[in-house]
């Protein structure tokens, strides 16, 4: 089978993929929208829902890129953080804030792990129509309003330490698993993981800088495995055709990802989650009814 996927359409999609992978607005979400509002080729070569389409494949594998990203941004973390994990295991002990956080964080990334495994290209592939993806962007816009409505009447401390790996090392358990856990939701096309992790950690006490540190760190395994699971469709047949155009999706994918993390750990020292909220409701809306024209 040859796939058709123009050099234009790969670079545009990658570029799009890579900023709005970790801006709270759904990568997924406008790698469907936009080549439905666009229609005619773009609509035909773009649509993860027709079968054996190595659009999905092609999405999802440029993830390997924005993880890639992630990981240079936030390298020294890393370093630190996987060394607590080696020696936590070494010495049988949770001890220090980087054993904690290393256990907090592979612990939090298993529930949407399985729940990618099993539920992921079945849930992508149902529920990746425009009109619907439209629907669920308006729905994110409504989770983030709702997450700073929760953050103004919590009461709980919000940890601001000095130290923002230290404030997120002494998230309990529970409070862990079910931020993981809500990166489920992103399953949906509209909804994005980074929105929800932060929403829920801003509703249970984060600060906004702590609780997108944490949805910037939860999300590098998460989407390196996504991207690396799909590498081998893309070697396969569905690759037929438009490797060279993956490879400069990818280049732009991972330039996109490191512009925004850069931007978003900067920008949410001292601001809220409305912008992206205002954006996503009323994004959705005028997307909803172009779609449908």
């Amino acid at each position: 089978m040859h796939s058709h996927l123009s050099w234009l359409e790969a670079g545009t999609i990658g570029l799009l993929q890579g900023v709005t992978e970790l801006f709270p607005v759904s990568s997924l979400g406008h790698s469907v929208l936009i080549p439905a509002i666009i229609g005619g080729s773009w609509a035909r070569d773009l649509n993860v829902s027709t079968p054996e389409s190595p659009y999905l494949a092609f999405i999802v594998g440029l993830h390997v890129a924005t993880a890639l990203a992630l990981i240079i941004y936030f390298w020294r973390d890393w370093l630190r953080i996987l060394s607590g994990l080696f020696t936590s295991i070494r010495n049988r002990e949770i001890r220090t804030d980087d054993q904690r956080l290393a256990w907090l964080l592979v612990l939090a990334t298993i529930p949407v792990g399985i729940a990618g495994l099993l539920l992921e290209h079945t849930l992508r592939t149902v529920l990746a129509k425009p009109s619907l993806t439209a629907v669920f962007l308006m729905v994110n816009g409504l989770i983030l309003f709702a997450a700073e409505r929760w953050k103004r009447l919590s009461h709980e401390p919000t940890g601001e330490l000095t130290d923002l790996d230290t404030v997120l090392s002494r998230i309990p358990l529970r409070r862990a698993l079910l931020i993981g856990a809500s990166q489920i939701l992103a399953l949906a096309p509209g909804i994005s993981r980074s929105g929800a992790a932060m929403a829920t950690g801003l509703s249970r006490g984060l600060s906004h800088e702590s609780a997108a540190r944490f949805s910037f760190l939860l999300a590098t395994p998460v989407i390196l495995a996504a991207g690396v699971l799909k590498v081998p469709d893309l070697m396969g047949p569905l690759g037929d055709g438009i490797r060279g155009q993956v490879l400069l999706a990818s280049v732009l994918s991972g330039l996109g990802a490191y512009a925004s993390v850069r931007f978003l750990s900067r920008y949410f020292e001292h601001r809220s989650l409305k912008p992206f909220a205002w954006y996503c409701l009323v994004g959705g809306a005028v997307a909803l009814v172009l779609v449908n024209r």
